[in-house]
């Protein structure tokens, strides 16, 4: 058997990732034949991901990417056991080459199918799980399209894309911070118009029995209690609910001796509170409908059209 060189073993650890320690043992072991080396890494890989199939990998990293059209994007997380193992180098450069090939495939199973220098995706994943001695796997994996898309990731924990609909001058600044307030704050669906009215009226009754609750023991313990909200989106709100509440704001400036005349400078304000107030679950769930980030005073609808853009959806993949 010929003499295993340093060349040899940094050829190898170039093509697995291994250590040098494991390079140079499995060519020992495969008599300087490279091939026979890394299928001897491969099956080390396979033991290893049998033994920790049952582990947690819910630390890891999100990682994205945009075509250089910006109209095809992916999302991933490379989810692995600890948070050491998820800030490696290695690792981070790892996640990169993974999206790279995603970015070409529209499902999760095609993607592991796909080809890792002479590899599948999958089998590359296992080998790495004996490399670094953890189980690793890809855990989300998000494809979306649109006429333009801008993405966020943040701290290597979520990942969010944003589509807009059309080329406006700020396309990439608006891309960006929309990303950044789905990253943020989260969100179900684009607006609550899209809300399945069942859902609503399941979530309303839960949230509204989970405050009863809590009020029991509050007046138990004698302390104020909770407001139990009369709705908690805008799709609830009907022109009859608005009508009704405009009534009662009428009925109140009125009781309170306020001159007529001056109603229409009043109830405004008073309607939008009260809007404000009963769509709890759209500024929790409904993008366009939350606060933004990065003024208050402003929706992301609000803001969006001020740039002169359109917001057509997204995507969010967070470890957590």
């Amino acid at each position: 058997m010929s003499k295993i060189s340093a060349a040899d073993v940094g050829k190898l650890r170039k093509a697995t990732g291994a250590g040098m320690m494991d390079c140079k043992k499995a060519l020992v072991e495969a008599e300087g034949d490279f091939d026979k080396a890394i299928e001897i890494l491969r099956k080390k890989g396979q033991k290893v991901a049998a033994k920790r199939a049952d582990r947690d990998s819910s630390e890891g990293l999100v990682v994205a990417k945009v075509n250089d059209d910006n109209n095809r994007a992916v999302l991933i997380s490379l989810n692995c056991e600890t948070d050491f193992v998820a800030k490696n180098d290695s690792y981070k450069e790892l996640a990169n080459q993974f999206v790279d090939i995603a970015l070409n495939y529209n499902s999760k199973d095609e993607f592991l199918k796909a080809d890792f220098d002479g590899m599948s995706v999958e089998e590359k994943l296992i080998e790495q799980t004996g490399v670094i001695g953890e189980k690793i796997e890809i855990g989300s994996f998000e494809v979306f399209e649109a006429p333009f898309i801008g993405s966020y990731v943040h701290g290597g924990k979520i990942g969010a894309v944003t589509g807009l609909s059309t080329n406006s001058d700020n396309k990439e600044e608006v891309a960006k911070n929309v990303s950044m307030q789905v990253a943020s704050m989260g969100a179900t669906t684009l607006s609550y118009k899209d809300f399945d009215p069942e859902f609503v009226k399941a979530e309303t009754e839960a949230r509204i029995a989970a405050i009863e609750k809590d009020n029991i023991e509050l007046g138990r313990l004698g302390k104020p209690q909770k407001n139990v909200p009369e709705f908690i989106s805008r799709a609830q709100l009907t022109d009859d609910a608005i009508a009704a509440a405009k009534k009662r704001f009428e009925d109140e400036l009125a009781a309170e001796g306020k001159p007529e005349a001056i109603w229409d400078r009043i109830i405004p304000g008073k309607i939008d509170r009260y809007i404000s107030d009963n769509s709890t679950l759209d500024k929790e769930q409904a993008l366009l409908d939350q606060d933004f980030i990065m003024d208050d005073k402003k929706t992301v609808a609000q803001y969006v059209e001020s740039k002169g853009a359109e917001v057509v959806g997204f995507k969010r993949v967070s470890l957590s």
